[in-house]
């Protein structure tokens, strides 16, 4: 397992038993002092269980917004009730850390195992992430995107793309 998926389940762990963040670590290795938006996914039995991210760098560090997403991904996730400890046992984890965002004029050519996608207009967003099972082409993505973030037909938007190195 990935020290960077090892830092997110402490994080939900110290949350869960403690009712607050985990301290950054110190001292902070050279590897988590950079910055990058990350997004912490928690799956159980396969299924989605929680999911949150940051699309471009909130925090002072990698390992902040590790901290940050994991906790938020297992306690604020409107989808979903959040984790109780009886849980973790059954639950795994992974962490994107996404490179910074590329405006794209269309999806031609856009490769969905390897881009995330980012529709964005005024006050609407919708993202996917790169390379998801279920998602088989760029207008399907396109389509998830746009009705996670609520588009209606009318509405304006512009399209970034991302790569995203995820770590199980």
């Amino acid at each position: 397992m990935h020290s960077l998926v090892k830092l997110a389940i402490h994080s939900v762990e110290h949350f869960l038993e403690a009712g607050k963040s985990l301290p950054i670590p110190n001292p902070l290795p050279e590897s988590l002092k950079q910055n990058a938006g990350v997004f912490v996914s928690i799956k159980k039995q396969g299924s989605l269980r929680g999911c949150i991210g940051t699309i471009t760098p909130k925090y002072k560090s990698l390992a902040e917004e590790i901290i940050q997403n994991a906790l938020r991904a297992a306690s604020q996730d409107p989808r979903f009730k959040p984790i109780q400890k009886k849980e973790l046992p059954f639950l795994t984890f992974s962490v994107d850390v996404l490179t910074p965002l590329k405006k794209l004029e269309n999806l031609e050519g856009h490769n969905t195992k390897q881009f995330g996608l980012l529709v964005q207009g005024k006050r609407k967003q919708g993202l996917l992430l790169p390379n998801l099972e279920n998602i088989k082409s760029a207008e399907q993505q396109l389509r998830v995107c746009l009705e996670k973030g609520e588009f209606s037909d009318n509405d304006q938007y512009e399209l970034y793309c991302f790569k995203a190195n995820r770590f199980v």
